[in-house]
Formats: structure tokens, C-alpha cells, sequence
């Protein structure tokens, strides 16, 4: 496992460094990140990797500072996250034992859905970006929302899933993967997920960030070949986000994130209302 998501992260670097100069020597312009692009990164990546999620908020911040238009806000999520989450698998799949069984399949579900779902999203016009990540950002904070309130489950103890519960679980990752180009983020769904399935919140982690970190390679090389990305915001988010986990996995440990969580909730839900918004507008232009 760890020898793939470090083979994954070579093949990431190469191929969004080959993939820029062709850009520089096509006469394609691209900037270094900017210090806010670097700020960001560092925000979403420290709190994604103590169960906050990074997508949401990410998108929430970029519409807010209006760096990024919202077409290539997903692609721009999935190259800039990418680095960061092979990380947060390292560290995690260390840490909590859920069996290869369990893991391995509901990684490559999520990998195959999001190779599926890029070729989707990369032929989308914004319109109906907007339109899905609107309705992404609003399942994700309703998700958010519940856990707070406790109405969504927390989970027993399991670190295995057998029979049917296996397929449910991986064919629920399947569909996650899917969306994940849209710009919805895996880590609360998949949280929801394997508690509905009896396993335990702990092992949610090495799943969700195992799962990203193997279907986000993945969705940038198609993101890299239509070019739906902004590369100054995601080398931001990628640069500062990976020292982000690191900052978070080993020195922070834990933070009293209740607060935290609401202030998310609230920010992700009025970004999806103007984002839903402003498609309704353009619809009528």
C-alpha cells in the first residue's frame, strides 16, 4: 500500500510537471501560486486531515475571494488536494488496521467511479457545474449538518465488512468516486458510509484518505489533459497543503472542533445558495 501511493505521487509530480511546460511552451500562460492561493491550501489540508474535509471549504474560500471561476473550481480541488491526501494515507493506513479486504476494493471503486466521472465533468459546460456542485455543496453540509446534530450514526467497532454490507460498501464508494470530480468531497459521505455499515468511525480514515489518494491521481491526469483546472490555485493548495497534514497528523494530534464544524456548515451552505444562484442567472441570460 504505502509503495503505491509513493509510486502514485511520482507518477502525479512527472506528469503535472511535463504537463506545465508543454503549457509554458505552447504559449499557454501559468503563475506560481499567490500568498492567499499558499494560505488556503495550508487552512483546508491542516483541518481536512483531522476530519474536517477539504472540498467544501476549499470551494467555499475561492468563491469568497473570487480566485477561481467556478468551471474550474473541481478540477482545481482534485489536482491541488491531491498531494496533501497521498499524504494523510501514509500516515493513516499506518495507524488503523482495517483489513486489505475491506480497503483494497472500496479504494479501487472509488478509483474506477472517479475515472468515470471525469470524463463526464471535463465535457460539462458551466452551467451544469454550477448546478452540480451546488446541489454537491448542499448534500455535503446536510451531511455535516446531521452528524452535529447526531442524528446520523456513529458507528460500532467493525474494521472488516463481509456479505452484502461488503457490496454495499463498495458499491457506495463507487458512486462517491463518481461524484468526487463534481468538487463533493468523499471524507464526510464516506464517514456516513462505513458507520451505516457497523464499522468503526476510525476506520473510516484510512478508507476515505486511501480512497482519494488513489482516485485523485487518477482524476487530475484527465483534468491535466482538458486543462478545467486553474494551476496557480491548485500548486497553492498542493505546496502548503502537504506541510498542512504533516503540521496536523504529528503535532496537532486533536482540536476541540465543534465550533469549527458549525462555522463550515453555515460558510458551505451560503456558497452553495450563490453558486445555485448564479447558474439560475446565467440560465436566464
Amino acid at each position: 500500500m504505502l509503495f503505491l501511493f509513493s509510486c502514485l505521487a511520482l507518477v502525479f509530480i512527472v506528469s503535472w510537471f511535463v504537463r506545465l511546460k508543454e503549457m509554458s511552451q505552447n504559449g499557454v500562460r501559468w503563475r506560481w501560486p499567490r500568498p492567499i492561493e499558499l494560505l488556503i491550501g495550508a487552512i483546508t489540508d491542516f483541518f481536512d486531515t483531522l476530519g474536517i474535509g477539504a472540498f467544501a471549504p476549499s470551494t467555499a474560500m475561492f468563491r469568497i475571494a473570487k480566485l477561481v471561476p467556478d468551471e474550474l473550481i473541481p478540477g482545481t480541488l482534485n489536482v491541488g488536494h491531491t498531494l496533501p491526501t497521498i499524504a494523510q494515507a501514509l500516515i493513516f493506513i499506518q495507524i488503523v488496521d482495517v483489513a486489505p479486504a475491506t480497503l483494497l476494493p472500496m479504494m479501487f471503486a472509488a478509483g474506477i467511479g472517479a475515472w468515470i466521472g471525469t470524463k463526464v465533468v471535463g465535457q460539462l459546460p458551466r452551467f451544469h457545474i454550477r448546478v452540480g456542485m451546488g446541489v454537491a455543496l448542499l448534500l455535503a453540509a446536510s451531511i455535516m449538518l446531521l452528524s452535529l446534530l447526531g442524528v446520523l450514526p456513529a458507528g460500532l467497532d467493525a474494521l472488516s465488512l463481509s456479505g452484502w454490507k461488503w457490496w454495499a460498501g463498495v458499491l457506495g464508494n463507487f458512486v462517491l468516486g463518481l461524484l468526487m470530480p463534481l468538487g463533493i468531497g468523499l471524507y464526510a459521505p464516506c464517514m456516513i458510509l462505513v458507520s451505516l455499515l457497523g464499522m468503526s468511525p476510525l476506520a473510516a480514515f484510512p478508507i476515505m484518505m486511501g480512497s482519494c489518494a488513489f482516485l485523485m491521481p487518477i482524476s487530475s491526469l484527465g483534468f491535466f489533459k482538458n486543462g478545467r483546472y486553474l494551476p496557480s490555485a491548485a500548486l497553492g493548495l498542493a505546496l502548503a497543503g502537504v506541510p498542512g497534514v504533516l503540521l496536523a497528523a504529528f503535532l496537532v494530534k486533536s482540536l476541540p472542533l465543534e465550533y469549527l464544524r458549525w462555522i463550515v456548515v453555515t460558510v458551505v451552505l451560503i456558497v452553495a445558495v450563490t453558486i445555485l444562484k448564479s447558474a439560475m442567472e446565467e440560465r436566464k441570460q
